[in-house]
């Protein structure tokens, strides 16, 4: 039984079409990557998810059945507008929070200070929100929304304010969840981290679905036809007539090769011809991120 069934849900505010006719499921133990550029209607389709506001069209399901308001217990949500008591303690905050949720103070102060612990906090708790980098008040954020044991995690744009060390913990932290068996949505710009954890993904763009399915799926429809190459020396590989298009970032060129089905071999070749030293040579399928763009094409809606 999925966790989320959307089916041709469509948002209309005044006349701007915010989301046309929005298909997707999500299944028990995955992570779904929701993406698209600024305005596309990625936060518009979460908010009619978990009823903030109601379709115009369509139908929304959780846990199988048609969305009703006390499935929120069973959810758990991480807006993109973060929403803590500045003046507040964290610890209290986050007890208020868990009794929001149905938890007992007691229950919920000690699953806060074990999530505390478990993401490296727990200097935070006595202090005020006020008082913690942006950093620390996300993650005070992150523990607010799990502290239930939501079966449904959504999370619109997680990773925002976090230092690469703590990027990786929220990171690990998500994957242990859907190893638990929990359904996790999220949405970001971070194509790189949506390419790593993601089961499945949708690209929506001005509304409409352009690219969905597994990742598995959408990477086989691309030619094997990128090659990273690091290297030292003579460039003129960069010419050779089967190199569609380059990007060189200091010693590592990013190649795109022509044709359906391109052969890097004689790249190769015509570079250790000409004496270049490599120390690596890949070739791989086009990134998330390339994929996006060519789909979108650059655009970024106002």
């Amino acid at each position: 039984m999925p966790t989320v069934e959307l089916e041709h849900i469509r948002k209309v505010y005044e006349s701007k079409v915010a989301v046309a006719g929005l298909s997707l499921v999500i299944e028990p133990g995955t992570m779904f990557g929701l993406l698209g550029p600024n305005g596309s209607g990625k936060t518009s389709s979460i908010r009619m998810m978990i009823g903030i506001t109601i379709p115009d069209s369509g139908t929304v399901k959780l846990f199988g059945k048609p969305f009703q308001r006390d499935m929120l217990q069973r959810v758990g949500y991480l807006p993109e507008e973060r929403g803590l008591y500045k003046k507040m303690n964290v610890l209290e905050q986050i007890v208020f929070m868990g009794q929001l949720r149905g938890l007992s103070a007691a229950e919920a102060q000690k699953r806060g200070k074990a999530w505390a612990e478990r993401l490296q906090i727990t200097e935070a708790l006595p202090k005020k929100t006020e008082e913690l980098s942006k950093g620390m008040q996300q993650k005070i954020q992150f523990i607010c929304t799990l502290l239930h044991d939501p079966e449904l995690i959504i999370m619109d744009e997680p990773f925002s304010g976090l230092d690469p060390v703590n990027g990786a913990l929220l990171q690990d932290t998500l994957l242990q969840l859907r190893a638990a068996g929990k359904s996790i949505l999220f949405s970001t710009h971070r194509m790189d981290q949506v390419e790593r954890m993601c089961d499945s993904i949708a690209l929506i763009h001005r509304g409409e679905v352009v690219l969905a399915g597994t990742m598995r799926q959408i990477k086989s429809e691309y030619p094997r036809n990128r090659v990273e190459m690091a290297y030292e020396g003579d460039e003129r590989f960069l010419q050779h007539p089967s190199v569609e298009s380059h990007k060189q970032y200091g010693g590592v060129a990013n190649l795109k090769l022509s044709g359906a089905q391109p052969d890097a071999q004689p790249l190769l070749a015509e570079a250790v011809r000409n004496g270049t030293r490599i120390t690596r040579f890949e070739v791989k399928e086009p990134t998330l991120e390339e994929i996006f763009i060519e789909r979108v094409g650059g655009a970024v809606d106002a």
